[in-house]
């Protein structure tokens, strides 16, 4: 279907859903919500359908005029000032309608749940998985984000062998969901007196955010046990079995919450956490049939794949993805990560588009 024609298709279904919205006999409640939503979804697209067909007649106008100026060099002269500014403004009024138009993920405005798990390469490992997990909490505070911590398993020396925790606000898994992957670091540790630079990894997984409403569990596949929540090198945090550890038997998963002194709020976080696994799940299976179709992707492919390396002594972050190199790991470290996440999302509209062509 060319441009044009998607255009007026959704422009003719936004008149139609106008129209149902305030006809006499209004539609069921169910109904009435979802064409609400869909009306009001629509309404941006077409505000920026019409100023671009408004350009495209202003252009046709000024064109012509400059055509018919005959003698008057003064008023040619405008007109063909007025087209070039026309001409320098549509491409950019089109590809903001041309994203528009793109399948929105349904998930981009939930929050999100973030895993950060030591990888290979022992202590250092689980040193970089928290350097990592305490980049993401400061990117969260510079967007003005909660950060609430779940689950933390430390080393005992300032690593977390894992670590989650949900983070809420504004577009937050529109943003973080490029994040999933393995992240390697190349550096000198602490502990090493040779200063030679060894690599490890670790790996992120950004989770939507699901309610029960989402997946349906049943409580009888629910294995749930409880435990002492541990601190740094094993101490106890309280003398209470209040830590709580859900296993859903047909899948495997395991979501853990030790975070509250109560069993109950635990019990709560860890099966927030366990929809948002399964629900995942669920959409990582989608996801895996409809990229057979797909030319490429970016961001929600192999959370096995290694997407991005820190090396330290060259003071640098490459982004394997898109192969961009930025010399600001320090910036980095300490959440400006707006140019990475920005240019993944360029890439993966850019990718989206083109396949729409």
């Amino acid at each position: 279907m060319a441009l044009d024609e998607k255009l007026d298709a959704v422009v003719n279904r936004h008149a139609e859903l106008a129209a149902l919205l305030s006809a006499e006999t209004p539609p069921t409640p169910d109904a009435f919500a979802r064409m609400s939503r869909e009306y009001a979804e629509l309404s941006g697209v077409v505000t920026g359908i019409e100023d671009l067909r408004r350009a495209q007649e202003e252009l046709a106008d000024a064109e012509a005029l400059a055509a018919d100026a005959g003698g008057d060099a003064e008023m040619r002269a405008l007109a063909e000032e007025e087209c070039r500014a026309l001409r320098e403004r549509l491409p950019d009024l089109e590809r903001q309608v041309q994203l528009s138009l793109l399948p929105k993920d349904a998930a981009d405005g939930r929050n999100a749940i973030l895993e950060v798990r030591a990888g290979t390469g022992g202590d250092e490992a689980a040193l970089f998985a928290a350097d990592l997990f305490r980049m993401y909490q400061r990117y969260a505070e510079t967007h003005g984000w909660r950060f609430e911590i779940l689950d933390a398993s430390e080393t005992g020396i300032g690593g977390y062998k894992e670590a989650t925790a949900t983070i809420s606000g504004r577009d937050v898994f529109a943003r973080l969901k490029y994040e999933s992957g393995v992240h390697r670091v190349q550096r000198v540790p602490v502990t090493e007196s040779g200063g030679r630079i060894h690599t490890s990894a670790a790996t992120v997984a950004v989770l939507p955010e699901a309610e029960e409403v989402d997946v349906e569990v049943d409580d009888k596949d629910l294995r749930i046990d409880t435990y002492r929540s541990q601190g740094a090198g094993g101490q106890h945090v309280n003398t209470t079995d209040s830590a709580v550890r859900i296993t859903h038997l047909p899948t495997g998963i395991v979501a853990a919450c030790q975070d509250e002194k109560s069993q109950h709020k635990n019990k709560a976080k860890a099966m927030k956490m366990l929809w948002a696994k399964l629900y995942d799940a669920e959409r990582q299976r989608l996801d895996d049939e409809r990229a057979a179709n797909r030319k490429g992707q970016v961001g929600s492919g192999d959370r096995s794949e290694r997407i991005r390396t820190y090396n330290f002594p060259q003071g640098r972050v490459t982004d394997h993805r898109i192969g961009l190199t930025l010399h600001k790991l320090d910036r980095v470290m300490e959440g400006d990560l707006d140019e990475v996440i920005d240019a993944l999302i360029t890439e993966d509209q850019a990718a989206r588009l083109a396949e729409l062509s």
